[in-house]
């Protein structure tokens, strides 16, 4: 049974920038997509970005392409996001996610049904 705890979240001001990291224990992932998530006060969690098991394949949000960059160390169960440039829109609860009903694919889902296993969040709070 996999577990998955997320660390890094904090306050930050704007412009500034913020490195989460998602571990994985109990079951390797270092066979399948993993991504990231967000949720904000009264809204639907949202797709941020996800990577395949090897990295060769990712898949950005338009809301963060080229502030955010994901990436992943499968040697430690390991998948980091490294947010730059952070706006108060970024604020949110962010949860990471793995696929695992399939190995090995260059797939990268953007829907939440497309994710079985999930963490239990990080709170990002972006000041003014």
């Amino acid at each position: 049974q996999v577990q998955l705890v997320e660390s890094g979240g904090g306050l930050v001001q704007a412009g500034g920038s913020l490195r989460l990291s998602c571990a994985a224990s109990g079951r390797s992932a270092s066979t399948y997509t993993m991504g990231w998530f967000r949720q904000a006060p009264g809204k639907e969690r949202e797709f941020v970005v996800g990577i395949s098991w090897s990295g060769g394949s990712t898949n950005y949000a338009d809301s963060v392409k080229g502030r955010f960059t994901i990436s992943r160390d499968n040697a430690k169960n390991t998948v980091y996001l490294q947010m730059n440039s952070l706006k108060p829109e970024d604020t949110a609860v962010y949860y990471c996610a793995v696929d695992f009903t399939r190995q090995f694919t260059r797939r990268v889902g953007v829907l939440e049904s497309e994710y079985d296993s999930w963490g239990q969040g990080t709170q990002v709070t972006v000041s003014s």
